[in-house]
């Protein structure tokens, strides 16, 4: 930014994306002069400079990343004032707004701030984030000493590593987890640092190999710049409070956090280095769907905030003795088509293009020859937008407007930022059967500036991204265009297809499953309760179960004399019991509700319903069916279960082979009989 910026350029060009340091930049003495040589008076223009001649030709908008730290404080606020932009962009995963302004949006219109939240389960389900936050897993007790628990915690996060680089090799992504430990602030700290070399070493780990980095305000390894990369060889990171904002590296899936006081809060913001996905997807692997926290504390308290999806879990509960090996088939498929377009998109759609446009080779010259004879109009200084001029309304036509006509038209330039609504409204309008215009419009964009920079040779271009969707939006080439990404939709259909079911047969795994060894909750998201016969000590629920749910616990919780034990089952994780199903042409796991093993060794599989339930015809009949289907096909004749419903006092069960819920609408209760173990 320097080379760029200090002295070299007079202003930022239309559509240019800036970077900056905020810290940096905005840094001045105790003279109050500026420190960066940015923002520096002198003989050359310095970046203030650049910024008001900026503003004499377009507008600015600002983005503030982790604006909670960065945006509201006194130099933060001379500098925004000196960038005077127009639009201001705040983001920020924990953002310092009451909560009565949060949920919707105020009219920007009138001057206030708008505000848009984005629920965290929608991240989840995106794949952008992990699953869930595991504190401490596999550590059953911590030593007692310092030097006890360090090395204990160390061992499990360095196991931790080894096995998730394993399962990364099995998906077949390249993918290095980091771990970052992160050690005491006081003077303990260099004592730490000592220590934490020293295990590491004795297992190949040094700074010289390359394999560790320190990243301290007095010593920073010189491998830094890359360690984001998804396959940089860097495996342990260093640090103490550097890089806790503000940092981005999503193949970080590991936090060690070593004691600095007795306890500590964990929030998002702690821990939100191992929250991101290094691909932007969930793995068929659940275990790279989740990050992995250890730390010598002796106790811990998670933070409740509106933006914490409660990911973290830190409540372990143990499997009961009393528990048998169940060994029941389980189906598991991960998520492995989002409905968009994907990268492999670019290659159909040079295909497509080069053939409309006659393109055999990469010669640009010869190509943009090519392309010219087929009727595209590469010579686009600027694109121009129709508008009404001077036409007047007869007042007896008022309540007809089919016979207002435009006297005569005008025809206007279309500023950049209009410009770029347009190419993506044209390229959304083009996207055929693929509905999630998010994730497919920045592929779309990729694919279509890759083959004008490979074939027209684009790069050469002053301004090349604005020219580039000028050329796509004028109307001689617009039609032209429209047939290329229509024809390319169209093929890359069957591509998508293709790997889609590859991927679906790859993501699709049936399991012996048991009931995990051990299981983590949230406070906040799960209560502690009493309950008889739990399979886990101590037990603890969802705090959002429904009222069915609730009135079978009790049910079970009142038959205790002939359950061994029962468990809630949860969902969307291989760690939970699925059934496979189809409904409409797709197929998906259906999580049951309960398993219940009675001491007379059968293994009851129950869905709880609400009477009043209308879903019958739908989803919950293919399920009820699916599971009936499910213990016709096993060997093990002690299942036993289906949909159970409240009716009065009673509980009653639905066996059929064949479900039917207008028997049930009707009054007809002769297909269901009463739950008695």
């Amino acid at each position: 930014m320097e080379e760029e910026f200090a002295g070299g350029r007079e202003r930022i060009v239309q559509n240019e994306v800036v970077v900056a340091n905020w810290e940096k930049l905005r840094n001045k003495d105790r003279s109050g002069e500026w420190k960066n040589l940015l923002m520096k008076d002198g003989e050359k223009l310095n970046f203030r400079d650049v910024l008001e001649k900026t503003k004499e030709q377009r507008k600015i908008i600002l983005i503030i990343d982790e604006s909670h730290v960065n945006a509201d404080t006194a130099r933060a606020n001379e500098l925004r004032d000196l960038i005077g932009a127009d639009i201001v962009l705040e983001m920020s995963a924990t953002p310092r707004r009451p909560q009565q302004e949060l949920g919707f949006a105020r009219d920007l219109a009138t001057g206030g701030a708008g505000y848009i939240v984005v629920d965290p389960k929608e991240v989840i389900e995106e794949g952008m984030i992990k699953k869930e936050l595991i504190i401490n897993e596999d550590i059953e007790k911590i030593g007692q000493s310092e030097e006890d628990s360090q090395q204990v915690v160390l061992e499990a996060a360095y196991n931790k590593r080894l096995s998730l680089k394993k399962a990364f090799e099995k998906e077949g992504a390249h993918i290095n987890p980091l771990v970052l430990i992160q050690i005491p602030t006081a003077e303990a700290g260099e004592t730490k640092i000592e220590a934490v070399k020293k295990f590491l070493s004795e297992r190949g780990v040094t700074e010289k190999n390359g394999k560790l980095a320190i990243w301290l305000a007095e010593q920073k390894s010189d491998t830094l710049d890359w360690i984001a990369e998804p396959d940089n060889e860097i495996e342990f990171l260093i640090f103490k409070q550097a890089i806790d904002t503000g940092w981005d590296c999503p193949r970080a899936h590991i936090l060690v956090k070593f004691r600095e006081t007795s306890s500590v809060v964990f929030e998002i913001q702690t821990v939100g280095r191992i929250l991101r996905m290094p691909e932007q997807k969930h793995y068929a692997t659940e275990v790279l769907n989740k990050g992995y926290i250890y730390t010598n504390l002796k106790s811990i308290e998670v933070k409740k905030e509106e933006y914490n999806p409660n990911i973290i879990k830190h409540l372990k509960a143990d499997r009961i003795e009393a528990y048998k090996p169940i060994k029941l088939q389980s189906y598991y498929k991960s998520r492995v088509d989002y409905g968009d377009v994907t990268s492999s998109f670019a290659k159909v759609f040079a295909d497509v293009a080069n053939q409309e446009f006659a393109i055999k080779g990469t010669k640009i010259a010869d190509n943009r020859k090519s392309a010219t004879a087929r009727g595209i109009s590469l010579d686009i200084n600027k694109y121009q937008q129709e508008l009404i001029a001077d036409t007047a309304i007869d007042a007896k036509d008022i309540d007809d407007l089919s016979k207002i006509s435009p006297d005569a038209m005008a025809k206007l330039s279309v500023a950049a930022d209009e410009l770029q609504i347009f190419f993506e409204q044209f390229i959304k309008s083009n996207l055929g059967s693929f509905r999630n215009v998010k994730r497919s419009i920045p592929s779309l964009k990729s694919a279509i500036y890759q083959w004008f920079r490979k074939y027209l040779g684009s790069e050469e271009w002053t301004e090349e991204i604005l020219l580039i969707q000028r050329i796509f939006l004028h109307a001689q080439n617009q039609v032209l265009f429209k047939r290329v990404l229509e024809r390319a939709i169209e093929q890359y259909r069957v591509v998508k297809e293709t790997e889609v079911r590859e991927k679906v047969e790859e993501s699709e795994q049936w399991t012996d499953f048991e009931l995990p060894v051990e299981q983590f909750y949230n406070e906040h998201a799960d209560e502690k309760m009493k309950a008889r016969n739990y399979a886990y000590d101590p037990c603890y629920l969802n705090r959002d179960r429904s009222k069915p749910e609730e009135d079978f616990e009790d049910f079970l919780n009142s038959n205790t004399s002939e359950i061994l034990w029962w468990w809630k089952n949860g969902e969307n994780k291989i760690e939970y019991f699925g059934v496979k199903y189809e409904y409409e042409g797709q197929i998906f796991t259906f999580y049951p509700d309960y398993l219940v093993q009675l001491k007379d060794g059968r293994l009851g599989i129950f869905e709880t319903k609400d009477a009043g339930d209308r879903d019958g015809k739908t989803y919950t009949k293919v399920k009820a069916e699916s599971l009936q289907k499910y213990f016709a096909g096993t060997k093990n004749k002690k299942l036993f279960g289906g949909i159970a419903i409240k009716k009065g006092s009673d509980w009653l069960i639905n066996q059929e082979k064949n479900y039917d819920w207008g028997k049930v609408e009707r009054g007809d209760w002769g297909d269901w009989e009463k739950l008695d173990f």
